[in-house]
């Protein structure tokens, strides 16, 4: 507004950020009217308005003619500008796209069909892979049935003649073992869909699986090394002895390579551990039952309790046998593993998860705790019937004292603290629960 004729128009005012037209208005109505004057006169304000805009008009109209000549020359100087430098741009972007065609003809195109044989060649590594996997079920397959044949023929032949190889049934279980971790370590890989794995599993591994678990399960319920047994079942020589704990330590293993295969933080052979719980629980069965019906008729409480003594002496022996035999490092976790290495860390025996799974400290402390446990109600059944077995039951209180406590020390022979006072606790208990029942 410097270079142009003094005007009447405030425009610092029109130019101010806080102009209302609202409030100019209104201003402009009142000083061109009376407050008191009805109607209002808006002629004489709107002219105001109307030449304010003229004027403002005019002074544009020779604002641009003064300044016309400079406009167009700078505006001609840009638009020159701007075609130089298109110039220059459109040499840059023409060299730019023939680059871009170059690197799309050489890039992109050899991409896609790399893309190809990339995804060819992860098909065929698949196809490789499940292929070797394929090849290692099936000589683990062949591996297997090599060590049943060494194993079955022998048990199938009559027992006066064979020499079982109770390593073979490890080796067996083992071959399962090593083929059932690879079927399971193919995961998501459709290994289970090839027509001879899925014939494998149904053929091979669940009825040789089945055979072997028989096989253990027969063997440790048939372990018997006690010199107690009745003598009509004859003593057993040491060869015979040495023979029944080749054969149940061979089953035992087995039993361990049986277990299934989930990865756990503690080893924990469920089969095992099944196995030794049913052997448990038969002796402990016929034990009861025995003295039970010997209770009754007590000139057989001797030979019953003899046979109650070899039963324990047999669980000894399965005691000593399992804290001498170590899991497989094949089946230990990792961290169990290097505990194993640790020359400080207690050794990890298999009658270890057998006594956390039962509870207790020893087998023979359970057996007899157990025996007592079941023998309390058999004696109060006697006492409530009444008649001549309670009155001999009462009558030769001391004499069924001292055959029950000899019975339990004579049982113990052989275990870990078993001298005489080891044992005491568990005569005390045996001794209460059958003479408890009598009272004073």
């Amino acid at each position: 507004m410097a270079d142009s004729a003094p005007s009447y128009i405030d425009y610092d005012a029109f130019l101010d950020p806080t102009f209302s037209p609202v409030s100019f208005a209104n201003t402009l109505v009142r000083t061109t009217n009376n407050p008191s004057d009805s109607p209002l006169d808006l002629s004489t304000p709107l002219s105001r308005v109307l030449f304010d805009i003229q004027e403002i008009d005019s002074h544009i109209h020779s604002l641009g003619t003064a300044a016309a000549v400079p406009l167009l020359s700078a505006t001609a100087a840009r638009a020159a500008a701007s075609d130089r430098i298109l110039h220059h741009v459109a040499h840059h972007v023409a060299a730019l796209t023939a680059t871009y065609r170059r690197l799309e003809a050489e890039v992109l195109h050899r991409h896609a069909a790399a893309a190809d044989v990339h995804a060819a060649a992860a098909r065929l590594a698949q196809t490789v892979k499940i292929g070797r996997a394929v090849a290692r079920a099936l000589l683990l397959a062949r591996q297997l049935e090599a060590h049943m044949a060494d194993f079955l023929p022998a048990a199938a032949t009559p027992s006066a003649a064979r020499k079982e190889d109770y390593r073979a049934m490890v080796r067996a279980a083992s071959s399962l073992h090593s083929l059932r971790q690879l079927l399971a370590a193919a995961g998501d890989e459709p290994l289970a869909r090839v027509a001879v794995i899925a014939t494998l599993q149904t053929e091979l591994l669940a009825p040789t699986e089945q055979r072997l678990l028989g096989r253990a399960q027969q063997a440790v319920r048939e372990f018997s090394t006690s010199s107690l047994a009745p003598a009509a079942a004859g003593s057993a020589t040491y060869a015979q002895t040495e023979a029944t704990k080749a054969r149940t330590m061979a089953a035992c293993l087995a039993l361990c390579f049986l277990a299934p295969t989930i990865p756990s933080a503690s080893f924990h052979p469920a089969p095992l551990l099944a196995a030794l719980q049913a052997y448990l629980h038969a002796a402990l069965t016929a034990s009861v039952a025995a003295v039970g019906r010997a209770l009754a008729a007590l000139p057989t409480l001797p030979r019953a309790l003899q046979e109650v003594a070899a039963r324990c002496q047999n669980i000894v022996a399965l005691e000593a046998l399992l804290a001498g035999m170590k899991p497989p490092a094949a089946l230990l976790p990792a961290a169990a593993v290097a505990e194993s290495i640790d020359a400080s860390a207690p050794a990890t025996s298999l009658l270890q998860p057998l006594l956390a799974t039962l509870d207790t400290a020893s087998l023979p402390s359970f057996f007899w705790r157990s025996l007592a446990s079941g023998l309390a109600g058999r004696v109060q059944d006697i006492v409530g019937r009444g008649g001549p077995a309670a009155r001999a039951l009462r009558a030769q209180r001391e004499g069924v004292r001292e055959r029950v406590r000899e019975c339990v020390l004579r049982g113990c022979q052989g275990a870990e603290g078993g001298a005489a006072g080891g044992w005491e606790r568990e005569v005390g208990v045996m001794v209460g629960s059958v003479l408890g029942p009598l009272g004073r």
